[in-house]
């Protein structure tokens, strides 16, 4: 049996799996890296580190695994995607620390193209809408940093990609001829993509003043990206899939039917809906984006609501506050209280993202007394995750047109059974737990076997779906009414602050 390697490239760590061809998880290996917060409102990552850290735990789980280049068929690769990098072609120096999905400088260019009336267009081109999430409104930023770098860039100097086409351009030669490419997933999140079309805009170049020449190829995300450099531990390996973090875990999840939604709760937390090859807009603040694309296939379109803050908020408590020492605590410190004690906890970091889409709110804890404890403030944020997630449902119900009676549920807070059972009653809907949770690297896996003629087609990879456990609504309308009102009072009084 031949296995598959899915390099999994997310917002706070790094990981390699290895999966059998039935879909069993062989070895992994994962290592965090570094988060830098220079200002408010800032995150940045050292390219670098990822780029080292993806060659460490590459080496780890092959031995681990004691396989070699030879055992293994085929390579996926998912990311965090929005993450905008910018390198020197001929060196491989990114020019600046990555800038993550969630920083939010470059609010000036977003005042710009709103306040120019070209909000709607960028809609109806991208389906996304203007914010400093979106990778354009970053490399903007860059670009304008130094003159010299706009310069290099437009001379062909430098190469901009999102966090996959920086792990390609590396695996697959770097300054030796890495092959600069991205897929349509993450293309679609750059607000330059024609979701149409699924390529480049022109007039998206136009109104952002990006040169064309420091962009990647998008190609398919299930096809050929390229073999391994032959002086990598994966030399001659085709990579053959590749899939933002939120498409791999839908694929991970076997959503391949229009209706199909899957909600991650990573770092952030993610609800996308299958639309099927029909591109469907919204009217309450999710993005249209590409599911996913096979070569010679027609695209599978999704809705997705994104939330900024979920798991982030947990590491908030552990590092920043210190209200518990590792992240497995805070089910028990939750569930040692029957309920938040009137506590509602609106983790606005960076803003809010879907539905509402303020980048002038910021984080929130209300209801405070003498009777709150820890277990209160902890209960509170996980219950902020569950809340935010009720309102992209909500609309996700409205503009997708699907009853959405169940979701299919990953990522690593979802091990968190008290959460799982509270998502559940404040969705009013099932909500159920796969076998294997790192849905995002199995999905990887899955498309880079369809790529590499491992299975046939997502029909074959379907038989892959599993469920461990489910959660169904345990309070009443009434009750479930209450206290998404509250929830609503409580944001309310985080909006406005910057």
């Amino acid at each position: 049996m031949g296995h598959i390697l899915a390099l999994d490239e997310g917002t706070t760590s790094t990981r390699a799996v290895i999966f059998s061809e039935d879909g069993r998880t062989v070895a992994s290996s994962a290592q965090e890296f570094r988060q830098h917060f220079p200002g408010t409102g800032l995150v940045e990552h050292d390219a670098a580190e990822i780029w080292r850290t993806s060659r460490e735990v590459i080496g780890r789980v092959l031995g681990t695994a004691s396989l070699t280049a030879a055992d293994i068929s085929a390579v996926g690769i998912t990311n965090q995607r929005e993450t905008t990098v910018l390198w020197d072609r001929r060196t491989g120096e990114p020019v600046h620390r990555a800038l993550v999905w969630q920083d939010t400088r470059g609010g000036e260019f977003v005042t710009r193209l709103t306040e120019a009336g070209l909000a709607d267009e960028i809609l109806g081109i991208t389906g996304l809408p203007v914010n400093t999430y979106f990778s354009a409104v970053k490399l903007m930023w860059l670009l304008d940093s130094d003159p010299r770098i706009r310069e290099r860039a437009e001379a062909g100097e430098l190469l901009f990609g999102t966090i996959d086409s920086w792990l390609i351009w590396n695996l697959t030669g770097g300054p030796r001829g890495g092959l600069h490419l991205t897929d349509a997933t993450n293309a679609s999140r750059t607000l330059l993509m024609d979701l149409a079309s699924l390529q480049w805009s022109p007039r998206m170049l136009e109104i952002t003043g990006i040169p064309e020449a420091v962009l990647p190829e998008i190609r398919p995300s299930i096809g050929e990206f390229g073999r391994v450099d032959a002086n990598q531990l994966l030399g001659g390996v085709p990579i053959t899939g590749v899939l933002g973090d939120q498409q791999a875990a839908a694929f991970g999840q076997c959503a391949f039917s229009p209706g199909d939604t899957k909600n991650t709760y990573g770092t952030g937390c993610f609800l996308l809906t299958n639309t099927g090859t029909e591109i469907r807009r919204s009217s309450h603040g999710l993005v249209s984006t590409v599911g996913y694309t096979i070569a010679g296939q027609p695209p599978s379109y999704a809705l997705e609501g994104s939330i900024a803050v979920a798991g982030s908020v947990v590491q908030w408590l552990r590092d920043e506050l210190g209200l518990i020492s590792s992240s497995a605590e805070i089910e028990e410190l939750a569930a040692s209280v029957p309920d938040c004690g009137d506590v509602y906890f609106v983790p606005a970091f960076s803003g809010l993202f879907a539905p509402r889409w303020r980048p002038d709110a910021r984080g929130t804890i209300v209801g405070l007394t003498r009777f709150t404890t820890k277990a209160h403030i902890a209960r509170a944020a996980l219950e902020s995750t569950a809340f935010q997630t009720a309102e992209v449902l909500s609309s996700m119900r409205s503009d997708s047109g699907f009853e959405i009676e169940r979701i299919s549920a990953d990522g690593g807070m979802s091990v968190n059974d008290t959460l799982m059972q509270f998502q559940a009653d404040v969705l009013g809907c099932e909500v159920v737990r796969p076998r294997i949770v790192e849905a995002t690297a199995l999905g990887a896996a899955f498309a880079a076997g369809i790529g590499a003629g491992t299975y046939a087609d997502t029909q074959e990879v379907g038989q892959f779906r599993s469920v461990a456990r489910s959660w169904t609504p345990q309070i009443d309308a009434g009750e479930r009414t209450r206290i998404l009102r509250r929830w609503d009072d409580a944001v309310q009084r985080s909006l406005g602050w910057v």
